[in-house]
């Protein structure tokens, strides 16, 4: 059965309402919600950047029943992996073990903040494979010293941990992050509906679950939806190559200036008809995705809430 997730967009909220946005989803009968893990927003519009990990801890106890993970935290620089593992354990036990961590290779924009640089593609893979070996390690608690090129550990261990190891899963864009996922992770997630990452995932042995994150814009009519996507969300169309090598706001708002809201619309499915966003969530399902994170995009999130429960929902968990 597929699971339906809310979007925690922590670029475009601050703490305080992220948490109430998590009790809303709960209460409309959202499956889990996912939370953006960055230290800048993507373009100054939108705002925001506080620490996924207390907002966690708070939208632990604020809910009862909600799944929450992270969509995705990078253990490449701005943590060490031993800090995610303490993290991961330490909201597994707050939220009763409903929490999934999800791991992905990261962007420059958020890593370069602690003045280390920003390796290439290579050596990115290579220390999230590092990455996923330790953290996997010490949540099952049969890993205490490790030696690798890019990270060591010392008798580390993770004093509370729960009982049941935290699902941890991996972010991939193409073949071969699929097939890291398949070998050292739980389970996938992608931002586009490509049925080749699904695949390469099931070929390489992956059993687990595919999330996919789609992105959409609910509100009252077509032209503000349109409006909003383009002001808030312009930077998702630029592409992971993009995305992943520019260090600033000012850097994504020189590269996004020629993007009009038609090609963001083009990208996003936009304004007040369930059909639209329906179809745009249908193309990740027969690509093979059973984990939909709803991400809406802007201010208008109770609205997006109420409009998921009586019009999306029920559709959904129908197909």
């Amino acid at each position: 059965m597929i699971k339906l997730g809310y979007k925690l967009m922590s670029e475009e909220h601050g703490p305080a309402d992220l948490v109430r946005n998590a009790v809303l989803a709960e209460q409309a009968g959202f499956d889990f919600a996912a939370i953006s893990d960055h230290f800048s927003p993507w373009v100054e519009e939108q705002g925001h950047a506080p620490l996924a990990w207390s907002v966690l801890g708070a939208v632990a106890q604020a809910t009862a029943r909600l799944g929450l993970m992270t969509a995705v935290t990078c253990p490449l620089l701005r943590y060490h992996p031993t800090i995610i593992a303490q993290g991961t354990a330490t909201i597994a036990l707050l939220s009763g073990d409903r929490f999934t961590l999800g791991l992905g290779a990261g962007e420059r924009l958020n890593e370069h903040v602690i003045g280390a640089g920003w390796p290439g593609t290579g050596e990115r893979h290579h220390r999230l494979a590092e990455a996923t070996e330790i953290i996997q390690g010490l949540l099952r608690g049969d890993l205490t010293n490790y030696r690798g090129d890019y990270y060591d550990l010392d008798h580390a261990r993770l004093f509370d941990r729960p009982a049941t190891k935290p699902p941890v899963i991996i972010a991939a864009g193409g073949p071969e992050a699929a097939r890291l996922a398949a070998q050292d992770a739980d389970g996938l997630i992608a931002t586009e509906a490509k049925p080749e990452l699904v695949q390469a995932y099931r070929d390489a042995g992956g059993t687990g679950p595919c999330y996919a994150e789609v992105a959409m814009c609910w509100a009252a009519d077509e032209a503000t939806a349109r409006a909003t996507a383009h002001r808030l969300f312009r930077w998702a169309v630029t592409g992971w190559p993009v995305q992943a090598e520019l260090p600033t706001v000012e850097s994504f708002a020189a590269a996004t200036r020629h993007i009009t809201p038609e090609i963001v619309a083009g990208q996003v499915s936009c304004g007040p008809s369930p059909e639209v966003h329906l179809a745009a969530l249908e193309k990740y399902r027969r690509a093979g995705f059973d984990h939909l994170i709803l991400t809406q995009i802007g201010p208008e999130q109770p609205g997006f809430v109420e409009f998921f429960h009586h019009h999306l929902a029920p559709q959904l968990r129908a197909a």
